[in-house]
């Protein structure tokens, strides 16, 4: 089998100027979307016309300022150094809700306001005053929404995906697939054993964990990690790392993972074998774990497949989608994947899709590679999910090969 840990498709090749310029962009988005995201807000919603009382503008503004000195300042020091997980909520909160505000400033101040003025509702003041109004309204509602969202038990998502090489014995095979927990500053104890109980009603034969497990070190965030022990398959628990990981001790997590019971799938693999055919599923660490400078962490797609029959049906881990063009290249039968929340809060997905070949569902890649993405179990960061539901997938695999009934 060949070692593909290292090869791209040509077109990746071409695009790279063009990559290699959003990089160097994004390097400045740190410094520039706070700005963006308090300051569109504030003029679209006190200074296009409005002309309110004084102490409103006034108060409004500096509310405004206050989020965008405050925002950052509670990042830094619930993601920095400190990890003050209050700092982090305060931050993470301010941040989801700014993002909010911004996308309705500039949809609804350009598209409700030119309707209004088509409409020859009212003069420009009340045109000005509705479009206030109808942001605020519209914000307050998607963030309470998506508020509940993230924090309810995801719905569980059922479907069949027929594999080719799939044998007729192995017809039926019942993966539940978690992923993106995040468990963090947010303390999710209760969660995380209703999201368990629920997996244990699936009666699951393979439970995955495609990785980003939480957000912290395992000692930090055990409490809330310890109820993945209870998960129950009637084969085996499987995990693999995210990028969350290695920016928290990802050996800490390796360990704690076995010790609740799964399976660590670092560039190795598994056998399962039922009715006389056989399921290769194999895992690898994420793409950024070579980076992270820890001994022995690296995607390796040979070093997972090392000593596999090259004749038998593949089931690959590995956190992001954009795995898939090396496990196409490959010849992987189907890759399980997480990382895009899938977008999280609309219309987050846009910018997911940059850097992402998917962003959820089942996609096909090469000549017989099919990737699903899940849109993740958890949150990151901001406490919300709009347009973007989390999910526990039920995933059935089927094989073309069931024998004739006579």
């Amino acid at each position: 089998m060949t070692d593909t840990s290292d090869t791209r498709p040509a077109d990746s090749e071409a695009q790279a100027p063009r990559q290699s310029r959003l990089h160097r962009l994004m390097r400045y988005l740190p410094l520039i979307a706070p700005v963006l995201l308090w300051a569109v807000p504030c003029w679209v919603l006190l200074h296009t016309g409005q002309h309110w009382p004084l102490p409103v503008t006034l108060v409004g503004t500096a509310l405004f300022a206050l989020g965008l000195v405050g925002m950052p300042l509670a990042m830094v020091r619930g993601h920095g150094r400190r990890q003050q997980d209050r700092a982090a909520i305060v931050g993470d909160t301010l941040l989801g809700s700014s993002w909010v505000l911004f996308t309705w400033s500039i949809l609804l101040g350009v598209l409700l306001r030119l309707a209004l003025t088509v409409a020859g509702v009212g003069e420009s003041q009340d045109r000005a005053r509705i479009v206030t109004w109808a942001v605020l309204g519209i914000s307050a509602a998607l963030l309470a929404w998506g508020y509940t969202e993230a924090r309810r038990v995801p719905r569980v998502r059922r479907l069949d995906v027929q594999l080719p090489r799939l044998g007729a014995g192995l017809d039926g095979i019942r993966v539940v697939l978690i992923t993106d927990t995040h468990y963090g500053p947010l303390d999710r104890t209760r969660w995380s054993a209703r999201v368990c109980e629920t997996v244990n009603t699936l009666e699951a034969d393979l439970v995955c964990h495609t990785g980003d497990i939480a957000d912290g070190t395992a000692e930090r965030r055990r409490a809330q990690a310890v109820p993945l022990g209870i998960v129950r398959a009637t084969r085996a628990r499987v995990y693999v790392t995210g990028n969350h990981e290695y920016y928290s001790e990802a050996q800490g997590w390796v360990d704690l993972m076995g010790e609740l019971g799964w399976e660590p799938l670092r560039n190795r693999h598994l056998l399962f074998e039922r009715g006389g055919d056989t399921l290769v599923v194999a895992g690898v660490d994420d793409v950024t774990a070579e980076s992270s400078g820890l001994a022995g962490h690296r995607a390796h797609l040979a070093g997972a497949l090392n000593g596999a029959d090259p004749d038998l049906p593949v089931l690959l881990l590995a956190h992001q989608p954009k795995f898939v063009d090396r496990a196409a290249a490959d010849g992987i039968d189907l890759q399980l994947s997480g990382h895009t929340h899938g977008g999280q809060i609309w219309p987050f997905h846009h910018l997911v899709r940059i850097d992402q070949p998917a962003l959820a569902g089942l996609s096909h890649h090469g000549t017989r590679t099919l990737l699903y993405t899940s849109r993740g179990t958890g949150f990151w960061g901001p406490p919300f999910r709009v347009f973007a539901p989390s999910e526990i997938t039920l995933l059935v695999l089927r094989s073309p090969h069931l024998p004739t009934q006579p």
